[in-house]
């Protein structure tokens, strides 16, 4: 069978450094075993039958037609499930197959095995369903106070934010209502995953994934097996950012293998893809902004309504987020915030990177501009005036600890230099090779944007991460459960190995859950959490290396830079060369400072720490066409310390690429609750073409206290604050109070 391989690095390359990934060799000339390259002997294919309609009645399903089809091994219904036919990330609420109500465009009905995918296409068509169609519910606004379309009811959370004294006015007041359409995370990679059956009645499930052991908890429930029987290893994943958080052909997958005791693989299409996981959760946004004549903001009233689709996913999570930084990275003295997350006959919505904030950061640096445009003060002034510092209090009342140089990033980025006139070249005005603007036509704008993230999880999770690190004559091995999704984990590990030990010559074990949880591949929490993990293994194989040689030799060792010096100063010897002949096994689990839930009026300590980031958009427009080219951005960023600055930059563009998508370009079109675009030619996506120069102009290394080497995430915050940067930009160049995105080219031209 084909699977992901050790990873080994011979390079010395520790904390600091622009270390090359250790799979980007074999990436790059495709070797690399993702997750839809796997395969076995005897293996299978299975596919999944869904629903065609968002909300209906199952009343018969007939296989028979199906079965009777050559080479088809299973099919499976939801009275096949052996366990609790119900999964779900936060809890369970979502049937592994469905069983009588439809609730969503996609709904899994039920599964085949075949000796061939065409063969398990074949069957899937020839299985026939019977619906009674019901109304969907469709819009979120309504789903409050609508009849339920699931037993735990419409509202998943409901969360109001009472700070400071409600009574607080000021001299001026903004009000402005705002949407953010559904966007898909996109990943290369669709979903895939092998299970292998084995005779003692166990599974093993090879998948793509971002969260290993809690997969692992739903699996068991829905199969009713014990923990140790159902083992799951980490497949190559192409991309995740959020929406292989959720369970998706997991429970199917093992169903399969072990009714026909055979490996089974899946892959899904890029059209099932969007049905398969979770999206960006649509939002509707309502802001109230006090201000004073010289630009403070003294009081935000907000309501903001997320569209979770059908099941919960992590909705709640993203509500809190949501409403705690509905304020942004801004100073105020009162806050009353309400905000819903609802159920609707749409699919399901959950992770996305960014979590949250983008919905709220595009309505708050909307309404910002907005301010200092009545007042007549600059946009990046009133930025400054407002901008949080360490020791400032949130509107959840939690107090920033942390380093929060905001006034840095947004000063740092206001002084980097502007990009050149407008150039007289077709391929570089707005249309492109269409060649249907004239320069002539061509306005350009600046739009400016700050944000806000949390970092790890929040409201009281348990967070932990377990990382072992194993000495053999010199050779480490470093095991933990962390996904690698492309964020550079993998690289990360060598480094702060080699940092700690001396060592090139380590080994990285692949992802599985023999070895405890290291949560999920989100939240901006893995350098953090795993990294902590490994550092805190490596240091305490030095520990260990440093009592062995005192009860062999009776001398004390301390450790210094990376070399071992006796107390009186006259010994001393690399730590890599004082491990070589000596053997270490060391575990450790990892969490970082606690976080309490919020209570009734939304106050308490939540969060762990923060990151700000800031962007600078320049566009020109062609106002008449409606047609948009984005010529530059810009961004400083707060990141604590970079352990790699390659991977650093890399994340940087990536994530405001994605935040260019949600702007101008990536949107899932619904049509009475189901995606009329699911493909990659109707799904907007930016490409190369459509990416401009993305300028660096600082990035902020203040050490964060608490966190391996001072670092902070760096993912997540690039994509948060350059959509709105982007819009402000177009907002400049045409007039156009624009509040929604992405903004289509009828939302300017018609205007």
């Amino acid at each position: 069978m084909t699977t992901i391989e050790s990873y080994e690095s011979k390079t010395r390359s520790g904390v600091g450094v622009s270390a090359q990934r250790p799979d980007a060799v074999p990436k790059a000339t495709g070797e690399f075993p993702f997750s839809s390259d796997l395969s076995s002997h005897n293996m299978l294919w299975g596919q999944t039958l869904r629903s065609p309609h968002p909300s209906a009645r199952i009343k018969n399903i007939d296989i028979s037609e199906a079965l009777s089809i050559s080479g088809v091994h299973a099919i499976l219904t939801a009275n096949d499930v052996p366990g609790k036919n119900l999964f779900g990330l936060e809890h369970p609420d979502q049937p592994v197959l469905a069983d009588d109500l439809i609730r969503y465009a996609g709904e899994p009905i039920a599964l085949v095995a075949a000796e061939h995918p065409e063969i398990a296409a074949n069957a899937i068509n020839a299985i026939h369903v019977t619906f009674e169609e019901l109304s969907p519910l469709i819009d979120a606004e309504s789903a409050i106070t609508a009849d339920p379309i699931h037993p735990e009811g419409n509202v998943i959370r409901h969360l109001k934010i009472d700070y400071g004294d409600p009574s607080t006015t000021g001299d001026l007041v903004i009000e402005g209502t705002y949407e953010v359409g559904m966007q898909d995370q996109a990943f290369m990679g669709t979903e895939s995953g092998m299970a292998v059956p084995s005779p003692d009645g166990s599974v093993d499930l090879y998948i793509s994934t971002q969260w290993l052991h809690s997969d692992q908890n739903q699996i068991i429930e829905a199969l009713d097996l014990p923990e140790d029987m159902v083992r799951l290893t980490l497949a190559g994943v192409g991309g995740a950012f959020g929406g292989r958080e959720d369970v998706s052909m997991h429970v199917h997958l093992c169903m399969l293998a072990l009714h026909t005791g055979r490996p089974v693989k899946m892959v899904y299409d890029r059209n099932e893809s969007f049905l398969g996981h979770v999206h960006r959760h649509p939002a509707k946004i309502w802001y109230r902004h006090h201000a004073t004549k010289d630009g403070h903001i003294v009081k935000v009233e907000g309501k903001i309504i997320l569209d979770g689709g059908a099941y919960a996913s992590t909705t709640s999570a993203v509500l809190a987020n949501a409403c705690c930084f509905s304020t942004g990275p801004y100073r105020v003295s009162s806050a009353q915030i309400e905000g819903w997350g609802v159920r609707t006959n749409n699919p399901p919505c959950g992770a996305m990177r960014g979590f949250g904030n983008v919905q709220t950061c595009f309505a708050i640096e909307a309404q910002m501009d907005k301010v200092a445009s009545a007042l007549g003060i600059d946009p990046v002034d009133l930025r400054l005036i407002n901008a949080l510092e360490q020791g400032d209090t949130i509107i959840t009342g939690q107090k920033i600890t942390g380093v929060a140089p905001v006034k840095e990033v947004i000063s740092s980025l206001a002084g980097h230099p502007m990009p050149g006139p407008p150039e007289n070249n077709l391929l570089a005005r707005p249309g492109g090779t269409g060649r249907t603007t004239d320069q002539k036509h061509i306005k350009r704008g600046v739009g400016f944007a700050v944000s806000i993230k949390n970092l790890m999880f929040a409201e009281g999770f348990d967070d932990s991460s377990e990382a072992l690190c194993q000495v053999d004559d010199g050779n480490v091995a470093i095991h933990t459960a962390c996904v690698e999704v492309g964020q550079g984990f993998i690289t990360l590990v060598h480094q702060i190995a080699e940092e700690v030990l001396g060592t090139s010559d380590i080994t990285v074990i692949p992802a599985d859950t023999s070895i405890g949880s290291a949560g999920s591949t989100s939240a901006s929490r893995q350098t953090w959490m795993s990294g902590g993990a490994v550092l805190k293994a490596c240091e305490a194989v030095v520990e260990k290396l440093i009592e062995q040689i005192f009860e062999d030799e009776g001398v004390k060792y301390e450790n210094l830079d990376g070399n071992l010096v006796s107390e009186d100063g006259t010994k001393a010897i690399p730590i890599a060369e004082a491990l070589k002949g000596r053997s270490f096994h060391e575990k450790v689990v990892h969490r970082h400072a606690p976080t309490f839930p919020l209570n009734n009026k939304g106050q308490g300590d939540a969060h762990v720490s923060f990151a700000f980031a800031a962007h600078r958009a320049v566009v020109d427009v062609d106002q008449e066409l409606g047609l948009v080219r984005v010529i530059e951005i810009a961004t400083s960023q707060d990141v604590g310390r970079i352990l790699n600055p390659l991977q650093a930059v890399g994340q940087i563009e990536g994530g405001i690429t994605q935040g260019l998508g949600l702007a101008v370009l990536e949107e899932l079109v619904m049509k009475n609750g189901v995606i009329q675009n699911a493909n990659f030619t109707d799904y907007l996506l930016p490409t190369a073409l459509d990416t401009p120069p993305i300028e660096i102009a600082a990035l902020i290394e203040e050490p964060e206290p608490g966190a391996p080497f001072g670092a902070k995430g760096i993912g997540e915050p690039p994509t948060i604050s350059s959509t709105p940067a982007v819009v402000a930009a177009i907002r400049d160049a045409t007039g156009v109070d624009l509040r929604r995105v992405p903004v289509r080219p009828e939302d300017i031209a018609l205007e």
